[in-house]
């Protein structure tokens, strides 16, 4: 398959547990993306589901693999057991849970990253995004830059990790102002990052990073995207926010 002139390469990575019931929207989605498909690759780490999850993406592998320029899927348990209804959204569950995400994201990138330019996450219950979302990301020259996650068009942000001033500003508190605005760390529901800050050890810190950081919450680290929002700093990058490019999440209860 010959690549579109001059479109970097793009690995679109995507951690799924328990995620049958959303595939088709998932995909339905990828489809729509005015992103020419010969330079998207997707990588998919499925763990420790109770739905067929893992059988329910092999069956789909053909298929991708002739849409796209390559697909791939792995699988690794970690043996972690957290509510699959609205109960995981307790607040007591996530140092853990969130853990397990970040370990999840990291294990598939070591896996799903090869020749790719950047790594676009994806999560699996996302139900729409504007079909350039991809291009309008990339046309910002940012190496670390999200849209702006939501439940309903113009409602408040849904993916509350991604924010500046000690989570004290959103992306909604930004919202038909500037297009483009700084944060200090990103949410995971769509992320682009620069595939070469991965390989030189960006990475979603499962455990709390930057106790006592000058960008942290007081008192505490931060793990997984807002972990990796204080490591990015740290290494010398900036992380960005696309306020008025909405995107969709799933309803989650």
């Amino acid at each position: 398959m010959r690549r579109a002139r001059g479109r970097p390469r793009v690995l679109i990575a995507t951690p799924v547990k328990n995620a049958a019931e959303y595939l088709g929207t998932y995909f339905a989605l990828l489809e729509r993306l005015s992103y020419p498909a010969d330079c998207l690759s997707l990588g998919f780490l499925e763990s420790d589901s109770t739905d067929g999850t893992y059988a329910a993406l092999e069956r789909r592998l053909p298929g991708l693999r002739r849409r796209y320029r390559r697909a791939g899927l792995w699988k690794h348990d970690f043996r972690a057991a957290f509510p699959t209804d609205e109960g995981r959204w307790e607040e007591g569950l996530q140092p853990a849970r969130r853990a397990i995400i970040a370990r999840s994201r990291n294990h598939l990138l070591a896996h799903a990253l090869d020749d790719e330019e950047w790594v676009f996450w994806v999560d699996v219950d996302m139900i729409e995004a504007p079909a350039d979302v991809l291009d309008r990301l990339l046309a910002t020259g940012k190496e670390i830059v999200q849209p702006h996650c939501v439940l309903l068009p113009g409602g408040p942000t849904f993916d509350m990790n991604g924010w500046r001033d000690h989570g004290r500003l959103h992306l909604d508190d930004f919202r038909d102002g500037d297009d483009l605005v700084q944060l200090h760390t990103v949410g995971g529901t769509m992320l682009l990052v620069r595939a070469d800050l991965h390989r030189d050890g960006l990475h979603f810190p499962p455990v709390p990073y930057g106790v006592g950081h000058p960008l942290s919450r007081p008192g505490r680290g931060e793990v997984e995207t807002e972990g990796l929002g204080i490591l990015a700093h740290d290494m010398g990058y900036e992380c960005w926010g696309m306020p008025n490019l909405e995107v969709r999440h799933h309803y989650p209860y």
